[in-house]
């Protein structure tokens, strides 16, 4: 009698489990939803964006109770269907159509992250935070941990030099060294450590190699042309200056000295054509300089002048001659080099649109805005294939930086939570 009831059970909750399993498993391949989860009372909010995890004192169906899947649903699907499921992703994935799911969630700086970086090939990133420090992660360590790695990334090193917020970052071809600028006007150059350095090891002064003064204000944008080995930075001060780093006497031009254009507000070299950069302004202008006649050669299409078009980021199309801009107004724009001519134009976020960064291949278009979703667009017909909410808001800000691996599959974010979350 009460033997055969503990034993009935004893089964029950072996069964809850075995369904419970499932269920996770059927959920994790789903895409991740635009939003988290709904916190369960007395239970914080599970994972951070799309992981869902659970803990194990709250049933599974109050946890999804509230979301958008109707469980009647869910509770037809059988493993057979989750098989399916999984063949599906993998032939998505040859083509080039893969979801993008968080992996690990870095924790170390204590304000805003305002921009992060790849190393060229290894599984390494750079952060650069208002805390005053850039931090650098070894991603290899923490894919091949056996311990729960979302919880397990440490950095291995931690620069420290500015005075003040660190606001850009970029790092040279061969991943030998780093740029950072700061709101102490400098950019400072450094030599990047051993990849395999102990976090534990002793501060080692030689890895800042040289400081670039020039700059009267804040560096807001950075960027490094390895076709000539040169640095462009734009500032707060109203001018993009063009360094050499390698040279004692590293400050190559000076383009808008007399303030003409207003304040440039984000500086790239132009891929299809490496002798010119594409420079936004806070006016809403977008104008292309020429490095050898130290000109402006071309000023883009902007709608307006009177900076309600104010232009947060401009990035260049990797294989052909076209300028992104990101906008405050929420919009991306793609601006033709070569007429000058607006060629699409987009409402692409629901706030502001911050930053933008595209794969190597020229494949897709990686944006991040105000309202803590990064998107991912087709760059071919301009179409968003996923959106990840990846941070939480502070002080009305979410993400301020994105960046793609330029040889491995890997897309990072940087939020004003003081997190960088890498999606895999």
């Amino acid at each position: 009698g009460e033997g055969a009831g503990e034993a009935r059970i004893s089964g029950d909750g072996r069964e809850l489990e075995n369904r419970r399993n499932k269920l996770q498993g059927i959920m994790s391949d789903f895409p991740p939803k635009p939003s988290p989860p709904p916190a369960v009372s007395g239970q914080a909010r599970s994972g951070e964006g799309g992981a869902l995890g659970f803990s194990s004192d709250v049933f599974i169906m109050d946890a999804v109770g509230g979301g958008d899947m109707n469980l009647g649903e869910l509770a037809d699907l059988t493993v057979a269907n989750d098989n399916d499921l999984s063949i599906d992703m993998q032939d998505n994935r040859e083509d080039f159509k893969k979801t993008w799911n968080p992996r690990f969630t870095l924790r170390s700086h204590f304000d805003a992250i305002r921009a992060l970086t790849f190393h060229p090939s290894q599984a390494v990133l750079l952060t650069a935070s208002e805390d005053g420090t850039l931090k650098l992660w070894n991603l290899n360590k923490a894919m091949h941990s056996k311990k729960n790695a979302a919880l397990d990334v440490e950095p291995i090193y931690t620069f420290r030099a500015h005075s003040g917020s660190v606001l850009s970052l970029t790092t040279s071809e061969d991943g030998e060294s780093c740029f950072s600028g700061g709101l102490d006007g400098t950019v400072r150059c450094w030599k990047m450590p051993d990849l395999n350095v102990d976090p534990y090891d002793n501060y080692d002064p030689g890895v800042q190699s040289s400081v670039l003064e020039g700059h009267e204000d804040s560096v807001w944008g950075l960027t490094y042309s390895a076709v000539h080995h040169r640095l462009a930075s734009c500032s707060a001060d109203a001018t993009i200056r063009i360094w050499d780093p390698q040279n004692s006497s590293p400050c190559v031009s000076v383009f808008n000295k007399e303030k003409e254009h207003g304040t440039p507000t984000s500086v790239a070299f132009v891929t299809s054509d490496p002798n010119q950069v594409v420079v936004s302004f806070d006016s809403g202008e977008t104008l292309l300089y020429d490095l050898n006649t130290e000109q402006s050669v071309t000023a883009l299409e902007t709608q307006s002048k009177d900076g309600s078009e104010l232009i947060n980021r401009v990035v260049s199309h990797p294989t052909e001659p076209v300028s992104i801009t990101a906008h405050e107004n929420r919009t991306i724009r793609f601006l033709d080099n070569k007429t000058g001519k607006a060629v699409h134009s987009m409402v692409a976020h629901l706030d502001a649109v911050t930053c933008l960064t595209t794969d190597p291949k020229g494949t897709y278009l990686v944006s991040g805005s105000h309202d803590c979703s990064v998107r991912l667009w087709m760059l071919d017909n301009r179409t968003c294939v996923q959106e990840i909410t990846a941070h939480r808001k502070k002080h009305d800000e979410a993400i301020h930086d994105v960046a793609f691996h330029p040889s491995q599959p890997f897309i990072a974010s940087a939020g004003a939570d003081a997190l960088a979350k890498i999606f895999v």
